[in-house]
């Protein structure tokens, strides 16, 4: 059993910046590989970043490369990701996830 739990969501101006945060519980958080995916409104989830146990490699989708920082703590059990010039397509539910773990999820909204 893992538990995921995110922060950090908010409203933001197009070009701005956000910092989401997710804190593990209930396994060896440095055994895993974590990521994140997000789910706009009608939308499919989808694949943001991903990085492995150590990380020392990351992954991201097309859409966020150059823009999105993903990044973790082994000794707190955290992954960040952190999003610069924002766009208003990036606006979605951004989640955690780990093996089959999800966590609940938080809003970002990009907007003027």
């Amino acid at each position: 059993q893992v538990r995921l739990v995110e922060s950090g969501g908010g409203l933001v101006q197009p070009g701005g910046s956000l910092r989401l945060s997710c804190a593990a519980s209930g396994r060896t958080f440095s055994n895993l590989s974590m990521g994140w995916f997000r789910q706009a409104p009608g939308k499919e989830r989808e694949f943001v970043a991903r990085i492995n146990p150590s990380g020392s490699i990351t992954t991201f989708a097309d859409s966020v490369r150059g823009r999105f920082t993903i990044s973790r703590d082994n000794s707190e059990n955290t992954v960040s990701l952190q999003m610069n010039s924002l766009k208003v397509e990036d606006t979605a539910v951004y989640y955690c996830h780990t093996l089959n773990y999800w966590g609940q999820g938080t809003q970002v909204t990009v907007s003027s």
